[in-house]
């Protein structure tokens, strides 16, 4: 999925939102047959089974429940416009049994140092037998706090592709996401991050706590311009299950940092968890090809980059 520009966020979004919400204010919001959308406040409000779900009272953020097959994709955008807002969202998705669904998911800085924070909760339920692809774009300013905390809990049979792509980052980010998959479950998580003048941190846990559940999780990332980046990976199979880490990383500059620390825990003796994980440079050789092509250095390295972070 193409990724969208701070400033194009907002233009983009207003077109084609499900749900949108600049800074505090919800601009606008539109559910379809099959699909009921409400503000989370609402949703913990209108129904009990909510509230175990969303843990405390939300204070702002959406609550998604598809209860009938949709053949197009839903869209949410969450923008920061205005000086040093605070955002602290409770977002709250449910997919029901065997249901097929495609969300594409968009937070953003409308303009560039505006010193914003955004802070999010997100659980995603899907039912036996139901299948989400998950497209996170995140895009953000040079002075953005960001810190996305998701839960997926997949059932029975049920699939799920997440992708989280921030090509633009905040100069600090903490993402955390946590994946717990029952039997026959089956997930594919896909983290790319371009560090620049950033402090990352990232966690992702995997539990396979189902017979036969499996999943793999693949870690791009970028480090320049003076970025540290901290990237913890787990997956944790309690079950007879099949998993597999792969964790790399480029460094484009002296000042940057990129730690990575895939981790495997077994405990079951038909588990089968694998990993593998390499940090390096830019590739010599296929810079001076790419300059010897006529490009500069500067879009040479872009490109190599570029072709790294498609996964």
């Amino acid at each position: 999925m193409a990724m969208i520009n701070a400033r194009d966020a907002l233009p983009v979004a207003k077109n084609n939102s499900n749900f949108l919400q600049v800074d505090h204010v919800i601009k606008q919001i539109s559910g379809a047959k099959g699909v009921l959308i409400l503000p989370s406040p609402r949703a913990w409000e209108k129904f009990s089974w909510t509230r175990k779900l969303f843990g405390s009272k939300p204070k702002e953020g959406y609550f998604i429940w598809v209860k009938k097959q949709v053949d197009f994709p839903l869209y949410t955008c969450i923008a920061i416009a205005s000086p040093k807002i605070k955002q602290d969202l409770s977002n709250l998705m449910v997919v029901e049994e065997g249901l097929k669904v495609k969300a594409n998911v968009t937070c953003a800085a409308a303009k560039n140092h505006l010193y914003g924070s955004h802070m999010a909760k997100g659980k995603l339920i899907l039912k036996a037998g139901a299948s989400l692809e998950y497209n996170h774009i995140h895009s953000w300013g040079e002075k953005d706090f960001v810190s996305p905390d998701y839960e997926f809990i997949l059932e029975k049979g049920s699939k799920l592709k997440y992708i989280y792509k921030n090509l633009l980052p905040p100069e600090n980010l903490n993402f955390k996401t946590s994946l717990f998959l029952k039997e026959n479950a089956s997930a594919e998580l896909r983290i790319i991050v371009n560090g620049i003048n950033s402090q990352i941190k990232i966690e992702d846990s995997i539990y396979l706590e189902g017979k036969n559940s499996s999943a793999t999780a693949s870690l791009r990332l970028v480090g320049k311009k003076n970025s540290k980046i901290d990237a913890v990976s787990k997956i944790i199979a309690r079950n007879e299950a099949r998993g597999h880490l792969d964790c790399q990383g480029i460094l484009v500059d002296d000042k940057s940092k990129i730690s990575v620390a895939p981790q495997i825990n077994c405990e079951n003796k038909k588990a089968q968890i694998t990993h593998e994980a390499s940090i390096g440079k830019i590739d010599e050789e296929q810079l001076t090809y790419l300059m010897m092509r006529g490009l500069s250095e500067k879009g040479a390295i872009e490109l190599i980059i570029n072709g790294f972070l498609k996964i």
